[in-house]
């Protein structure tokens, strides 16, 4: 996956040239950056790619952190929860 399109924003790229940032930061780049992806979209190959390019020789980088947890969570697509949720429920 290019670049442009693993950070449409320049968020993390902008995350790693802020000296002494924190990891509650980086933390608060990242949802600003899931935020920015394409509705729908799996976010996976994206991380995947940010990591390959800034991960390397920076791997103290509290964002470098905050990736590789952000690739060890599982995708959630859809919804979850609302109506047809309780439904089931209920007839099982």
């Amino acid at each position: 996956m290019e670049l442009t399109k693993a950070d449409p924003k320049g968020l993390v790229r902008e995350s790693y040239n802020i000296e002494g940032i924190t990891l509650g930061e980086c933390r608060s780049i990242f949802m600003d950056w899931a935020l920015s992806l394409p509705v729908g979209g799996e976010t996976s190959p994206a991380l995947h790619a940010l990591i390959a390019h800034y991960g390397p020789g920076r791997e103290e980088h509290p964002m470098t952190g905050v990736l590789k947890a952000g690739l060890a969570a599982p995708d959630r697509t859809g919804r979850r929860g609302g109506r047809e949720a309780r439904i089931k429920e209920i007839r099982q």
